[in-house]
């Protein structure tokens, strides 16, 4: 495990050396196959790096972009429409606020037909449009074209020899841009009619930036040590209920006095601790089996809308059972069988009593794992992973407690008595499993898109949810286990006037503003355009951004200030999180408002280019990629000018044309970006 964990490590250091790269992760093999009786199909393989996908033709609108497949040539003739061949998966987005189709490691293009003239050979021409993702950038649309010849058994020789005109689909008479898809380099071969200064701005070198100051910093495995601390926070609250916590002081009593030899029974109880852990970690191994066998099961888990109600109904059980209502147990065999195992002794008999503590225990710690196991499965792509983070951080809260009091048994006196006070800690969890239960229900709303559970009703029920939990504390309300005259601790009080706080803060979230608001609980809320208060409006966050860079430049030389390229899609997802969880914040807004000229170049812009001003892009193997749109325009722009094609992507330069700080790419957190743009501006200031 510490191998891998390493090695992982490393791989992401290297990857963030190369993140400045032209990134091609798709790979292409066009064949065409005879069928026989004069039928041909045109099948284009494309086989992705593990991490990335393209979209299916099937992509709703107003998300991604569909792929888009094309076959053409003078002799032949389509037969039907074109197939998809693949696994095809189906995914919730967050910032698109519907779900995405598409393929991950491969999929497959067919378009069949037939010779119009079956004793002619025809050239088929075949062409890709597609975008790629992973879970932090998208690169931008690609169109590329293959060709291939096609000679029928029974064509004669002249007809061989004849020569096809080229489709009337095609680019004519443009001048070629040879690309080295090795090294990720573009040439201009020879004079283009596309105006050469929008390929190539003499003064950008973003190897050589002015400054090197605002450098975001990879952050390794974020995400795992984040369900590692979640599962730890939740080990430790589970510590705190009545099936545990009673259990502590017997246990620890148990293998410091139960032996005449001391040191024995603290090496015992550390060892007690090792096996909690490791039973808690091997909770997660069928979920590695079960990722290893179905692939991306969990990312289907993740969308499916019955499982997610079925999820919401989980919760509201959890919910009820810490509310005292009901407790969720184990079959009694199966502590009983484990209890009995306890009396092997030795190593073996240790391992066997820390699992009858998890067992008899999980009336109280199921709802809070499940909580955790629910939370990972629906949230990340790698989700076995996550789970054994989360699973390890629970173990290692019980193994650190326990293991800690055999060592010094004298604490064991400091540990308050139990008491009501560990019913209120279960009730209170019981209202926090009702507010997540919440989210499941949402994503199943979107999903199906129904779109019944607003933005604002979500939030509203929260409130409520939060209003009960602060009337309990205040001894206002009261379940099945509490005391009847339960004592309001200062505790209680404390905790009660926080919830009232809670809300408070969420009464903001149902107000319309211009700025999304209740940042904290970004990701868990509805996205911000299923509300009714939601109305499309032109720009992004109240600013009007330019779309032309050479427009920016001289409107940066007129007011003075830098500009931020801020290359992006309207496909692009993460170009969608950046704008709604990061530039709203209200320490980001006002430098993109105040202190640059904001450029935003979309590199999958339809609109047709100029007929003199298209072009094509040879990347060599038979591939041909087509420059006829704005989008291409600017997307050909950053390869040239930054080596580098994926969005989102911010490049600060100044006025004339000088990169200021190293570009950045993809979702980051707010500090990073906070930390880009503050060198930079602060940089041009400094130096105007």
């Amino acid at each position: 495990m510490k191998f891998r964990n390493w090695f992982l490590v490393v791989l992401l250091f290297l990857a963030a050396g190369i993140n400045a790269q032209i990134k091609n992760p798709v790979k292409f093999k066009f064949t065409v196959n005879d069928l026989g009786n004069n039928q041909y199909e045109a099948v284009l393989n494309a086989t992705m790096e593990s991490g990335w996908h393209i979209y299916s033709k099937d992509l709703p609108e107003d998300t991604g972009i569909p792929t888009e497949y094309k076959v053409s040539g003078k002799n032949i003739e389509l037969i039907g429409k074109f197939t998809e061949v693949g696994k095809k998966h189906e995914e919730f987005s967050e910032a698109f606020g519907g779900t995405i189709v598409f393929y991950s490691n491969s999929a497959g293009f067919k378009q069949k037909f037939k010779l119009k003239d079956p004793t002619k050979p025809a050239d088929v021409i075949s062409e890709i449009t597609y975008q790629t993702c992973d879970d932090r950038v998208c690169l931008a649309p690609n169109t590329l074209e293959f060709n291939q010849k096609v000679t029928p058994k029974g064509a004669t020789e002249e007809a061989t020899q004849e020569k096809t005109e080229a489709p009337k689909d095609s680019v004519k008479d443009v001048e070629t841009i040879v690309a080295d898809p090795v090294k990720g380099e573009v040439k201009v071969a020879e004079a283009s009619k596309l105006d050469p200064k929008q390929l190539k701005i003499a003064t950008i070198d973003f190897q050589k930036p002015l400054t090197d100051c605002g450098t975001a910093t990879e952050k390794v495995g974020e995400n795992y040590w984040t369900y590692l601390f979640l599962g730890f926070i939740g080990g430790l609250i589970a510590l705190l209920t009545p099936c545990v916590f009673p259990m502590i002081p017997l246990t620890v009593s148990f293998f410091t006095k139960g032996t005449k030899n001391k040191a024995k029974g603290k090496r015992d109880a550390l060892i007690y601790g090792f096996f909690i852990l490791l039973i808690f970690v091997l909770l997660s191994l069928p979920f590695h089996l079960i990722d290893g066998i179905a692939g991306n099961i969990f990312n289907e888990i993740s969308t499916s809308v019955w499982l997610n109600i079925a999820f919401f109904i989980i919760f509201i059980f959890f919910a009820g059972s810490f509310f005292g209502y009901y407790d969720i147990t184990l079959p009694s065999s199966i502590a009983n069988k484990s209890s009995k195992a306890e009396e092997a002794g030795g190593i073996i008999g240790i391992f066997f009593m820390a699992l009858t503590l998890v067992i008899v225990s999980f009336s109280c710690t199921g709802p809070i794992l499940g909580s955790l196991l629910g939370s990972a499965v629906t949230g990340s792509a790698n989700v076995s992973m996550l789970l054994t983070f989360a699973l390890a951080g629970f173990g290692l809260a019980w193994a650190i407690v326990f293991g800690l009091l055999a060592l010094f048994p004298q604490a064991l006196q400091s540990l308050p008595k139990s008491g009501g006070w560990m019913n209120t800690v279960k009730v209170v969890l019981g209202f926090v499993e009702l507010a997540l239960a919440l989210k499941f229900l949402s994503k199943a709303d979107l999903v199906s898109k129904t779109f019944l559970l607003k933005r604002e009703l979500f939030i509203a029920i929260w409130i409520v949810i939060a209003l009960g939990l602060a009337l309990y504390l205040f001894g206002l309300i009261r379940f099945p286990h509490d005391d009847k005259k339960p004592k309001i601790s200062v505790t209680r009080k404390i905790l009660g006037v926080l919830g009232i706080g809670f809300v408070i803060y969420l009464i903001q979230g149902l107000m319309p503003s211009e700025r999304p608001k209740l940042q904290l609980l970004s990701g868990i809320l509805p996205p911000l355009n299923v509300s009714y208060f939601h109305d499309e409006k032109d720009g992004i966050l109240g600013m009007h951004p330019e779309h032309d860079f050479f427009k920016a430049i001289e409107l940066a030389k007129k007011e003075n200030k830098p500009i931020l390229i801020d290359f992006t899609g309207y496909g692009c997802e993460n170009c969608r999180k950046m704008e709604e969880f990061v530039w709203s914040e209200p320490d980001i807004l006002p430098i993109l408002q105040n202190d640059v000229v904001l450029a935003s170049l979309y590199v999958d812009d339809k609109e047709e280019l100029p007929e003199d001003q298209k072009t094509k892009i040879d990347l060599g193997d038979g591939q041909v990629k087509k420059v006829k749109t704005i989008g291409d325009r600017w997307s050909l722009f950053q390869q040239v000018n930054f080596n580098n094609n994926s969005q989102p992507h911010y490049v600060l330069v100044t006025p004339d044309g000088k990169v200021i700080n190293t570009p950045v790419s993809g979702y980051m957190p707010k500090e990073d970006f906070r930390k880009f743009l503050e060198c930079g501006v602060n940089y041009y200031k400094t130096t105007k």
